[in-house]
């Protein structure tokens, strides 16, 4: 990667970690903003007063939108974290548990990989009591199973190396080489693994959450607002719709911005250019 290209990696990524930190900080700031009504100022169309207009209860529609997608940003960062866990440990589990566990694994991973996504994902968090912890226990475990056969390949393939075939003669353990041998080379994968979840995990919260299957009506989400807002498209109430899709997809697109750019930086011939 040449210095131009290294600079503008550099730039792109911490272009989407200041947004994407601007709007989780400012929404947990204006929890109660969020909710706040005015019925005196109901159904205003954008101005320079209120940028996104306002609700048919005179919710500042910016103050709810900025708030929605710093509630989905959180659980995007939660879900996508504990799925990175579990996918790195049950991967790993391929060198420390042996052929049995592994087939176990393999078997999970099908399993999870075989269901309609968004019905598990409805399932387990309908099973949990939906809310914040049913629409985090929902995403965390139905995204762990793509990094988990990645990681799995890749263990596979670190197995049949060398320098491991070398610390196998002298003695050492499964568990002493799968985490000091294979888990460092194993790092680049679980980062940008990692990091390539938030988007995902961030899209299907809307989703459920528009759906009915996830956090309470009372939140500021953008997946209520966004099923809320359909109910007034018909009456021409576009904004109501219009900017918090918008900045969802905005945000989408700085977390995988920010995703390619880890890429580029762990491995430079890992993205295409």
């Amino acid at each position: 990667m040449t210095g131009n290209k290294r600079r503008m990696t550099a730039i792109c990524f911490i272009g989407a970690v200041v947004f994407l930190s601007t709007v989780t900080i400012l929404g947990s700031f204006w929890q109660e903003a969020a909710v706040e009504t005015d019925f005196s100022r109901k159904n205003l169309a954008p101005c320079a007063r209120y940028l996104f207009g306002t609700d048919w209860m005179g919710r500042d529609m910016f103050i709810r939108t900025v708030t929605g997608l710093s509630m989905s940003i959180r659980i995007g960062l939660l879900t996508a974290a504990v799925s990175a866990v579990i996918a790195f440990f049950l991967g790993l589990s391929a060198a420390v548990m042996g052929r049995f566990v592994d087939g176990i694994v393999t078997m999970m991973i099908d399993l999870v990989m075989g269901v309609p996504h968004m019905l598990l994902l409805i399932l387990i968090s309908f099973a949990c009591g939906k809310g914040f912890w049913g629409v985090t226990a929902g995403i965390a475990f139905t995204h762990w199973a793509s990094l988990a056969r990645l990681i799995r390949g890749e263990v596979l393939q670190l197995k049949e190396s060398q320098y491991i075939k070398i610390a196998e003669k002298l003695g050492k353990s499964r568990f002493y080489i799968a985490f000091f041998h294979m888990a460092p080379n194993l790092a680049p994968q679980f980062v940008t693994g990692l990091i390539l979840m938030f988007p995902h995990a961030i899209l299907h919260e809307a989703s459920i959450t528009f759906l009915g299957f996830g956090l309470s009506p009372e939140k500021p989400a953008i997946g209520i607002i966004l099923s809320e807002s359909m109910k007034y498209l018909a009456m021409g109430k576009w904004w109501l719709a219009l900017f918090p899709g918008l900045f969802l997809v905005l945000v989408v697109l700085m977390f995988h911005c920010a995703g390619q750019a880890v890429c580029r930086m762990i491995d430079p011939g890992s993205a295409h250019e």
